[in-house]
């Protein structure tokens, strides 16, 4: 879409709005921002707004949203909003800020989606491409917003992005290169009229622009990752149980890749720095993408060694008197809490809580009741977890994440986990994860011994 002279509204003010009026103003668009939340809560963006010389309003949607030819939308924007809902009467066209940064995009996309691991695995690639000589960008769903560097990117350079299924929902020309299904299991379903079949769609169009030239790389594993209806595009899977003669797999203790006619065995499990069944997975679809895009094996093994991990997943803060404190404020469903208590074998006094989305917890029922010595409940969630949790083991309601803290050093014993993996969204206590994921940590290098 030729955007010169075009009024576009940006609904959302805070990191993917900003970054995408800016660069809607650096090809003479005319961006209005309008954000529901109060000025105070917006104070970074209320600057660089104003900075920027660019039209917005907070506190609430106008009737001046509605006076544009293009409207893009924040993730934090559900489909059935009454603002989606309207500017689609009025047949104005919505699209996310995924999809409308990649109109600018000269670079070769790789785009990552899955419900858990979409963070490590984006990580990690942009590492282990870097590492292997080409030059590679990431951001996305994490770090930097896509129209915030998407003019830097030269061609023949690659970006990894972090894709969630509320960006792929506002998607129309948007066609990575290479795209990427970690795996689906049920979450956000209450922004799928709690129909995970919407959500499972809703995945799937990551890859539906691709076409010969491109690359389509998937869970195996996963029966609700259908490579079936995926016929436009060259399919890679990877797998952990199966050895696939299109991609990689594990056997014997090590990484290998297949492309119909070679299989090579590349290195051991043991080069990989992360912990975790989930994460051989996550190193799988690297692995699988690296070798696509030409990486040499020796330079995807100096990366998979050299990775320093992800913060706020699984990620070490503090051992005091023999007890460790780990910082998972990025587990924001059932199922990433499953694979964090399968992470560990010690004892674990477990945080959870937050915005509920849906959660149904007999997903770690079992791995509760093995693991798991005490729940601190908290956010607005709490009631429903002591419910479901009562019978099972101890749980207590607690205020805020330092009196988990101070609770758990005293309540915890040497060889223990304090693991923060709260299953929920963070909206209710937090502007987002990272801020509970700060705080959390905060309070434990407070801690007074």
């Amino acid at each position: 879409m030729e955007i010169n002279g075009k009024n576009i509204s940006i609904i959302g003010a805070m990191r993917s709005g900003v970054a995408a009026a800016k660069l809607a103003r650096k090809f003479n668009a005319m961006p209005f921002v309008s954000d529901l939340s109060s000025e105070e809560k917006l104070s970074q963006s209320y600057q660089t707004l104003t900075r920027e010389n660019i039209a917005f309003e907070v506190g609430g949607h106008t009737e001046k949203i509605y006076d544009c030819d293009l409207m893009i939308i924040s993730p934090a924007v559900p489909s059935n909003s009454e603002v989606v809902s309207e500017a689609v009467k009025r047949k104005i066209k919505v699209v996310s800020e995924l999809e409308f940064a990649s109109w600018f995009c000269r670079g070769k996309i790789i785009a990552i989606t899955g419900t858990n691991g979409k963070t490590t695995t984006t990580a990690l690639l942009n590492h282990t491409i870097n590492i292997s000589g080409f030059k590679c960008y990431s951001g996305g769903n994490i770090g930097n917003a896509f129209s915030e560097f998407v003019l830097d990117v030269k061609e023949n350079e690659f970006v990894a992005l972090e894709v969630s299924s509320f960006q792929l929902d506002h998607i129309y020309s948007f066609k990575p290169a290479y795209s990427v299904i970690l795996n689906i299991t049920p979450d956000h379903l209450d922004r799928y009229e709690n129909n995970f079949q919407n959500y499972i769609d809703s995945k799937m169009r990551v890859c539906m622009n691709q076409n010969g030239k491109d690359y389509f790389v998937y869970n195996g594993d996963d029966e609700n990752v259908s490579s079936g209806q995926i016929t436009n595009t060259n399919k890679f899977e990877f797998s952990l149980s199966n050895q696939t003669s299109r991609g990689s797999f594990v056997a014997d203790n090590h990484f290998y890749f297949s492309n119909e006619d070679k299989t090579e065995k590349l290195f051991d499990l043991d080069n990989l720095s992360l912990r975790g069944e989930h994460n051989i997975c996550n190193a799988l679809a690297v692995l699988t993408v690296s070798k696509l895009i030409g990486c040499r094996t020796e330079k995807i093994k100096e990366a998979f060694k050299s990775f320093p991990g992800v913060e706020h997943r699984l990620e070490f803060v503090r051992e005091i008197n023999g007890i460790v404190f780990i910082n998972d404020s990025k587990a924001t469903n059932v199922d990433s809490v499953w694979y964090a208590l399968r992470s560990f074998n010690q004892p674990i006094l477990l945080i959870l809580g937050g915005k509920d989305k849906g959660n149904d917890y007999n997903r770690i029922k079992d791995l509760v009741f093995n693991k798991v010595k005490k729940i601190y409940a908290i956010g607005t969630s709490a009631q429903k977890i002591y419910e479901f949790f009562k019978d099972i083991v101890p749980v207590e309601y607690k205020q805020s994440l330092g009196e988990c803290v101070e609770d758990a050093l005293k309540t915890g014993t040497k060889g223990g986990i304090v693991l923060l993996s709260p299953a929920c969204a963070s909206f209710d206590m937090f502007d987002n994860f990272e801020h509970r994921g700060r705080v959390f940590k905060e309070s434990v290098m407070g801690l007074n011994l």
